[in-house]
């Protein structure tokens, strides 16, 4: 059973009604939680995690990108981290908070390093799950070889299906109940009621291989700017295509207060609902503002 929220909708700078899930108390002294999904996905892969730091006693928000979700489709196709960013900071805005701790998985991760170099001042803490600003040609051929591309599902049961073929490797763990919770975050009912993605097919666009290589650096200072501006926690998952171990190591050494923890058995990404990352992220947030 999912557990209550609000939902919560914000204008971003160049005009788009934006939405996210609003779980806790909204009057706390401590820092609200801002949850950042991946590329293709949504607020719905925090209904687990968010309610339980909501019941903490900190204010959550779970955020659908523009282009996914409940929030708008961008008809110019401004879907870039950049951006992201930006319409993160408005959010913050709108709900009249001075600083967040920030949870980002994957594309999320990347965004909330972007909200470093762009609005450090808005860092109150920070959690990276399963990237850094390395990620290996492999993993991003994977993610590429799905994203963006409409899936032949015509039941619930086929949705099951996709998401277990892009996800098994990953979570090897996962039983056919989980599998079908999995395929309701991907997806939603279509008009005539069959499954469809549950984002604006047009997010993924290919960038030159210069842009990729002058980005590897960028992301490094705007990485160092996030350990500076507050506590910083680095989950990997063990098998992980997109986050490797000599990547973890390098950001564990970066000066500030920085933490990384593995998580044992599963792959790109972790979905926090593991032992070892509940774990870390129990502590994490005891000591974050």
């Amino acid at each position: 059973m999912t557990a209550p929220f609000a939902d919560f909708t914000w204008r971003s700078r160049d005009g788009l009604d934006l939405y996210a899930r609003d779980y806790g108390a909204s009057q706390t002294e401590r820092f609200p939680v801002v949850c950042i999904p991946g590329l293709t996905r949504n607020s719905r892969d925090f209904e687990a995690l968010a309610p339980w730091i909501g019941a903490q006693g900190r204010r959550v928000l779970a955020v659908d990108l523009r282009g996914r979700g409940r929030s708008a489709y961008d008809p110019n196709r401004r879907y870039r981290p950049a951006i992201y960013a930006d319409d993160i900071a408005a959010l913050l805005k709108a709900i009249g908070a001075e600083k967040a701790v920030f949870i980002g998985t994957s594309l999320g991760g990347l965004t909330t390093m972007l909200i470093a170099a762009r609005h450090p001042h808005l860092i109150g803490a920070s959690v990276l799950n399963d990237v850094g600003p390395h990620v290996p040609k492999a993993g991003l051929a994977r993610i590429a070889s799905y994203s963006g591309k409409s899936a032949p599902v015509r039941t619930w049961a086929d949705a099951a299906a996709y998401a277990k073929q892009i996800n098994g490797l990953a979570l090897p763990h996962y039983t056919d109940a989980d599998w079908d919770v999995l395929a309701r975050r991907l997806f939603k009912a279509g008009v005539e009621g069959a499954p469809v993605l549950d984002y604006d097919m047009r997010i993924v666009s290919k960038a030159p291989g210069w842009l990729i290589a002058l980005t590897e650096p960028m992301l490094w200072a705007a990485c160092r700017k996030l350990a500076r501006h507050g506590p910083l926690l680095v989950l990997r998952g063990a098998t992980s295509d997109i986050l490797d171990q000599p990547t973890l190591r390098k950001m564990s050494s970066l000066r500030g207060n920085v933490g990384a923890v593995e998580v044992p058995g599963v792959g790109h990404a972790p979905t926090l609902d593991e032992p070892a990352a509940r774990d870390a992220l129990a502590d994490f947030l005891k000591r974050a503002p």
